[in-house]
């Protein structure tokens, strides 16, 4: 997740009251986190593109509706997930699964989490090799679990904000987060072997 914050607050004030340029100065700092989520969501870097734009629009036309009672990255990240989410659903990509419906109605089947991918993911990948490799890994996850994913490992959402975002319960992103995880070991395996886990960097494990 993003930690330019410092002046954040200034600068979605000034860009409340008209100022294009800090607006722009927002946009600069989280727009290559809104290109690489729309990219993961939709699995195709021309969609990736797009989502960057639309969003950046849509959050400018917006701005002056932002009340800060989320975090501005977050507020940007609702706005690019739902775009990433409509080009799904063009697509008949982004279905209503009778598996999540199921699970989320008692919550009855929620797995033990096993362990996040480290505090600070894109730090630790740290060569360009790794980082393909994962990111090759992620695409092959169906488009829902691939986004909650992205949306609580790398993008470091909380479970709640990430079950709100995507109008699913607390007990699917949970179970869908678990098998994506199991899932992305599972691939990583193939690269890697049986010291797939020792592969990853120290902050992976």
């Amino acid at each position: 997740m993003p930690t330019h914050l410092d002046n954040e607050q200034s600068l979605v004030t000034a860009a409340q009251a008209g100022d294009s340029d800090a607006f722009l100065t927002l946009l600069n700092q989280y727009s290559r986190h809104i290109y690489r989520l729309g990219v993961s969501i939709t699995g195709n870097h021309q969609d990736g593109e797009d989502v960057l734009q639309e969003a950046s629009l849509k959050a400018y036309s917006a701005i002056a509706d932002f009340r800060g009672s989320s975090r501005f990255y977050t507020w940007l990240v609702s706005i690019a997930v739902n775009v990433a989410l409509g080009k799904l659903r063009k697509r008949a990509l982004w279905k209503e699964d009778p598996l999540d419906a199921r699970e989320g109605e008692d919550g009855s089947y929620i797995p033990q989490e096993i362990e996040s991918w480290g505090e600070d993911p894109e730090r630790a990948c740290l060569t360009h090799e790794l980082q393909r490799i994962l990111a090759e890994v992620v695409q092959k996850l169906d488009p829902k679990s691939r986004t909650i994913f992205t949306l609580r490992d790398i993008e470091r959402l909380s479970i709640d904000e990430t079950a709100t975002l995507l109008g699913l319960t607390i007990p699917v992103v949970k179970t869908r987060l678990f098998r994506a995880r199991l899932k992305l070991r599972e691939e990583l395996t193939r690269y890697f072997g049986k010291d797939a886990r020792n592969a990853m960097p120290t902050g992976h494990r």
